[in-house]
């Protein structure tokens, strides 16, 4: 077994383990993949200031996100497909997260569905993350099943109300449900690991949506319906109505623009979440860490404010609560610990960002998350 010190060291073990059609799924972005790739680059050029001969005791990288207590200023994002990268993926990830003290969130489109992660963690709340769908009934249902299993805050999507292009997932032929090409079902064969663990789990569907919809009972009926549901339509009326029957703390992901931010705030949301969909939508977008000096600046004091894309390490979490985020986000970090290591490996990823804050934030002068602000950074680098 390899040594485990950093975020690449679980890329590698994953990219290793996990069947290449779910590893690529996981690891890609849109079109050209320039935003993907900028939204981990733009942090490297962001510079901070080492300070001496402070004292660096007691130091603590607890805060609060949407006024719940967070060991630090990190979640786990929701995605798509992550009981793919390893057998029970949601649950495992789940229970991680509840171990170190941090949100996780469940996709829509998981595998393990709402009520086997509540039940997989002792009915501990999780947070939710919705897309919406053209069939307003089954979003209503949605809605209240995250309710029963006591969901703590919704995080509403906007930015998916059609599907950016991903040439690796057409090229692998991935879809509801995969038609594997000839290379694929072979590349499936030299991962035994995976698939011992897949035959242990009665799991393999979109377990939010199978058996949740009228003429939905298997993959195949699937596919056809969520072709169709994906809504073009959403505008900030649906946004109002969704609020009003959740009735419970609102997160609104994917906002890249100033004026969608002031939006936001008009909508009554209780955060955003500064996001481009892990360069997944719009090829060409602002990354992550470059968009969100802007918004703190205009909205900042009205909403709080978050972000996701290309946090690989606890020193991008360090700088993107320098320049004003509250919370942070971690998709990709988070599968490739899964898909190394199930449970465990998602644990080390946790371990490993949270390392990393601390001590970056020692270096910086600072004994406290709180007191955290651009003063850490260099000038003229962000």
């Amino acid at each position: 077994m390899p040594v485990i010190t950093t975020i690449e060291d679980l890329r590698v073990l994953a990219k290793k383990r996990v069947p290449r059609m779910f590893y690529d799924y996981a690891d890609s972005g849109s079109w050209t993949e320039s935003t993907y790739r900028a939204n981990e680059s733009d942090f490297q050029s962001i510079k901070l200031r080492q300070r001496v001969a402070v004292n660096m005791e007691n130091r603590s990288t607890a805060t609060q996100m949407i006024g719940q207590n967070v060991a630090m200023p990190v979640a786990i994002a929701p995605t798509g497909l992550t009981g793919m990268q390893h057998a029970d993926g949601e649950i495992l990830g789940a229970r991680a997260a509840k171990k170190f003290g941090i949100p996780f969130t469940l996709s829509t489109m998981s595998i393990c569905s709402i009520e086997d992660v509540a039940a997989g963690t002792d009915r501990h709340p999780f947070w939710f993350q919705l897309y919406v769908m053209k069939d307003r009934d089954f979003i209503e249902r949605l809605i209240d099943r995250a309710k029963a299993a006591n969901c703590s805050a919704l995080v509403l999507t906007l930015d998916l109300q059609i599907l950016g292009q991903r040439h690796k997932d057409l090229k692998n032929g991935l879809s509801a449900p995969p038609k594997p090409t000839l290379a694929t079902i072979l590349n499936l064969m030299t991962k035994p690991r995976w698939g011992l663990g897949m035959l242990g789990t009665k799991r393999h569907g979109f377990g939010n949506i199978v058996g949740h919809v009228k003429g939905v009972e298997n993959m195949g009926s699937l596919s056809e319906w969520t072709a169709k549901q994906f809504d073009p339509g959403l505008n900030w009326g649906d946004v109002e109505w969704i609020k009003k029957r959740w009735g419970g703390k609102l997160i609104l992901k994917g906002i890249q623009d100033m004026e969608d931010a002031k939006l936001a705030v008009n909508s009554g949301a209780d955060a955003l979440i500064v996001s481009n969909h892990g360069g997944r939508q719009l090829d060409g977008a602002e990354s992550s860490i470059r968009a969100l000096p802007q918004i703190v600046d205009a909205v900042g004091s009205q909403i709080e404010i978050h972000m996701d894309g290309g946090i690989r390490s606890g020193q991008d979490v360090l700088k993107a609560r320098a320049l004003g985020a509250k919370g942070t986000y971690i998709g990709r970090s988070f599968l490739y610990g899964l898909g190394a290591m199930g449970e465990e490996g998602v644990s080390k990823a946790l371990q490993i960002i949270h390392r990393e804050l601390d001590l970056t934030m020692a270096f910086c002068g600072h004994t406290n998350i709180e007191t955290v602000n651009k003063g850490i950074l260099l000038p003229g680098t962000y």
